[in-house]
């Protein structure tokens, strides 16, 4: 298993209610996703991201439970790389840029960056440049 994978739009919410529930059979993540989907699809969704190595099951009974083997942090930052590579030429400034010049940030989220910015660069010794 690799660090960088990608996830289709099922995928994450199949990976998003495991990581909420920890772990979960075919019916309880599809009686928790944002789409009804059949059961067979939820299950191939499975299969696909147990394929992927994203997932691992045991058995109870005649139902398999689903758990996840990749921490949400790591999908978080596997998807904001492949973003920033792909759309900003690898600048995570452009990223924070376009979603500051986009007023995607409230002011409460640019005093946490800010905070989060001065201890990175406490933690750095000061400015590289």
């Amino acid at each position: 298993m690799g660090d960088d994978f990608v996830l289709g739009d099922r995928e994450l919410d199949v990976m998003g209610v495991l990581w909420d529930l920890g772990s979960g059979t075919v019916s309880e993540v599809r009686e928790r996703l944002p789409a009804d989907l059949a059961y067979t699809t939820v299950l191939t969704i499975l299969r696909n991201l147990e394929a992927k190595e994203l997932v691992t099951h045991t058995t109870e009974g005649k139902a398999h439970r689903y758990v996840p083997r990749v921490a949400r942090r790591a999908a978080r930052r596997s998807a904001v790389s492949r973003i920033v590579d792909k759309l900003f030429h690898g600048s995570p400034e452009q990223l924070i840029t376009q979603l500051v010049e986009d007023e995607h940030l409230s002011a409460d989220d640019l005093k946490r960056l800010r905070a989060l910015l001065s201890a990175q660069e406490r933690k750095d010794g000061g400015s590289k440049r």
